[in-house]
């Protein structure tokens, strides 16, 4: 098949109307039937040439050109392609290295096979120009809701026509009760675009929390507009979920903005998300109060809040119990996800008996210490001391506010206190030194002999030693395994070390070793940043749990 006149403008045409068909550029097609041409006439005239064809963009006349690039004498390897700087001289005019001399030779003769090959070349490139197209078009559309037809089902997962492009819509990202027929209309989130080898992939999904709140935007103009902002979201899809909004103008209500006029924004989302239940909660920077919201509709009497172990304890009525936890806990688990805390839910008789509990070892701890009786202990509790080291050290006036307590006493209470601290210092320093601890550990300065002993137990009985631990090792931490938080106990953690006095006394001890020049440290980041972090002997540490 050789290409003639009469079928030159035909290959414009073709290329016009699969660029239509496929949405690509026209030019991308003629460029890849240049390459399939070129090809051809490679396999006519030999594959060491360098043949080139050009389409004439507006008669479709193909050019068929053979290029040779002069290079110097001793880099020729391709005597079809390359020619030297004395070979070039009858054909080109003072030639240099890096000319070329192109000539033309005529077209070729396309038999069965040759044009097959050029038919995959051409089909290569518009599959890859199509796929790029795609993408293109895609990936900037993450993040969105898009409306598409059903075409298919594959092993429970669904192929969804996009109009420009087909995407899947995943057996766990669909909502469980869902089914689909080809040519069904279905909505579904963009949530992610990717490129892979058999050409670009974009994953849908129906039970991503982001999805209601894309589709809340659509429903709520406030949310669009800006007015009202989606804080956080949190789903059982299809069953139940939480979303936490606050309003930046005081004369629109949030939760009422985001419900409607008899329920009708609220009610559009929950149609289209299979009846599934909608909490709106006003968002609220005090986390104890947002919490008091996300567990709504339960009453809460008392929260404590844990920031540093990102725990809070949540105290309800009796009655109230089996509403805050919900059906399976899913309305604490939801509260949970929305505040990103870790919730323990407890009755006020649970707690009440906590405290009692608290309450009676911090007065046996005073008798047996300071050799009280019961009475006295309780008074001392009841005032809120909690351990031998307020009453010896406090100002003496804290302790003269107590009902039958004199200057006398007062000192004598200090003087009991401070007897048993140390007696226990000496019996703990005594104990470290028998398990090997060095002077060098003792004298380091920020541990207590208690803290000593501890770290003894632990194997640790020098400076070098205390400098190799990470400082979750000291002051514990949580780690996420399996998506449940757990908890990574410190060797110091029981001594109310905090995660950055253990930085700083771990830094000290590498600086004092010498391991770190304190010239090159950043004084902030030396105690805001982990020992993983940081840079500096990050081969001493758990490479998973320095992230805590």
């Amino acid at each position: 098949m050789a290409i003639t006149s009469a079928n030159q403008l035909e290959l414009l045409q073709t290329a016009e109307a699969v660029a239509r068909e496929k949405m690509i550029d026209p030019a991308l097609v003629v460029e890849a039937m240049e390459e399939s041409l070129a090809r051809a006439a490679k396999s006519r005239y030999g594959a060491e040439m360098d043949i080139r064809v050009s389409i004439d963009r507006k008669t479709g006349r193909a050019s068929f050109t053979r290029v040779r690039t002069v290079v110097e004498d001793e880099e020729v390897e391709n005597y079809q392609a390359e020619m030297t700087v004395e070979q070039a001289q009858p054909y080109l005019e003072s030639p240099a290295v890096g000319d070329q001399f192109i000539e033309e030779v005529p077209p070729v003769e396309m038999g069965r096979i040759a044009a097959q090959s050029a038919k995959q070349v051409i089909l290569q490139k518009i599959r890859e120009a199509e796929r790029d197209r795609q993408y293109e078009e895609f990936k900037d559309r993450a993040g969105t809701i898009i409306n598409g037809v059903v075409k298919r089902e594959e092993y429970g997962n669904v192929i969804v026509d996009m109009g420009r492009g087909e995407a899947i819509l995943r057996r766990n990202d669909k909502i469980g009760r869902e089914s689909y027929r080809p040519n069904d209309r279905v909505r579904c989130y963009i949530k992610d675009v990717r490129r892979e080898p058999r050409g670009p992939q974009i994953f849908l999904s129906r039970t991503d929390p982001q999805f209601m709140a894309e589709l809340f935007k659509m429903e709520v103009p406030e949310i669009y507009d800006g007015i009202i902002e989606i804080k956080a979201v949190a789903r059982d899809p299809g069953s139940r979920a939480k979303i936490a909004v606050i309003s930046y103008d005081n004369s629109i209500d949030p939760v009422g903005a985001c419900v409607g006029m008899r329920g009708s924004r609220v009610q559009a989302v929950v149609n289209e998300l299979q009846g599934e239940k909608i909490d709106i909660i006003p968002w609220n920077e005090d986390q104890p109060t947002f919490l008091v919201n996300a567990l709504q509709p339960a009453e809460v009497s008392k929260v404590v809040l844990d920031e540093e172990a990102e725990r809070i304890e949540v105290v309800v009525p009796e009655e109230q119990l089996s509403l805050a936890i919900g059906r399976r806990g899913q309305n604490v688990r939801l509260a949970s996800q929305l505040t990103g805390l870790d919730i323990d839910i407890m009755t006020e008789a649970d707690e009440s008996a906590r405290r009692q509990k608290e309450f009676e070892l911090r007065t046996q701890l005073f008798m047996d210490a300071l050799d009280l009786d019961e009475f006295f202990a309780q008074l001392l509790v009841s005032e809120g001391f909690t351990n031998l080291e307020e009453v010896a050290y406090v100002d003496v006036d804290e302790l003269l506010v107590i009902d039958g307590v004199d200057d006398g006493t007062a000192g004598e209470l200090q003087t009991r206190a401070r007897e048993h601290l140390e007696a226990q210092a000496k019996k703990a320093l005594d104990r470290a030194r028998e398990l090997g601890v060095q002077d060098s550990l003792v004298e380091f300065e920020g541990l207590n002999p208690q803290m000593i002993e501890a770290l003894a137990e632990d194997g640790i009985f020098t400076v070098e030693d205390f400098a190799t631990c990470a400082d979750w090792e000291l002051a514990g931490g949580w780690t996420t395994v399996d998506g449940e938080r757990v908890k990574d106990d410190g060797l110091l953690e029981k001594f109310e070390v905090s995660l950055e006095e253990a930085q700083t006394m771990v830094m000290t001890a590498r600086v004092l070793l010498g391991w770190v020049d304190p010239s090159e440290l950043d004084p902030t980041e030396a105690v805001s940043e982990g020992d993983a972090e940081d840079g500096i002997d990050s081969d001493l540490a758990d490479p998973e749990a320095a992230g805590n």
